[in-house]
């Protein structure tokens, strides 16, 4: 076996000492530059003006009014039910008072009085039939399909606002649901 000279070994091992320094010295600027990116971040943020999550006023002041709710109008809006099917079905309120451009809610009561599993669907109608263009639904059950499990009872809201441009003379506007069995069959059971 051959042996090596003592000063290239002692080289090697400074060499080695050496690049483990600048590596170390490497690593600690890259975690000082990660840490130092956040409030350089901040800084270029509040200086440009974009990406703002909370601007230093928004605690002195109030929240904005929704400018799109005309609090000058009210519309009465009056909820029907028609139930099509082995169910009972309607609304839990008759009728509410809401400004156009208000967001509001209502919710239907569904209850399959069969013994078995039914799929249903609602549709709705408005009247006058030109206030059905300003009855905007942000949320209903009437989009998608509903499945009641025998004797099964839901409660189904209804998200809605009414646009302010729904004409200064309708002042009611009347909401109908009907509520229908898909299929018009009954489930087979396994």
């Amino acid at each position: 076996m051959k042996q090596q000279d003592p000063n290239v070994a002692g080289q090697a091992r400074k060499l080695n000492a050496q690049m483990l320094g600048k590596l170390l010295v490497i690593a600690v600027m890259m975690f000082g530059f990660g840490y130092a990116l956040v409030p350089v971040y901040r800084m270029i943020c509040e200086i440009t003006g974009i990406n703002l999550l909370t601007p230093k006023d928004s605690m002195l002041a109030p929240p904005p009014n929704n400018s799109q709710i005309d609090k000058t109008r009210t519309i009465t809006v009056e909820f029907d039910a028609n139930a099509h099917g082995p169910w009972r079905f309607r609304p839990t309120v008759n009728s509410m008072q809401v400004h156009p451009g208000e967001m509001a809610q209502v919710v239907y009561e569904v209850v399959n009085t069969q013994a078995r599993s039914i799929d249903a669907q609602a549709i709705p109608s408005y009247a006058p039939q030109q206030a059905g263009a300003h009855f905007k639904k942000v949320e209903c059950f009437c989009f998608k399909q509903q499945t009641l499990s025998p004797n099964e009872a839901k409660q189904m809201p209804v998200v809605f606002f009414i646009d302010p441009a729904l004409p200064k003379d309708v002042k009611t506007i009347t909401v109908s649901y009907t509520f229908f069995e898909i299929g018009g069959s009954a489930k087979k059971e396994i």
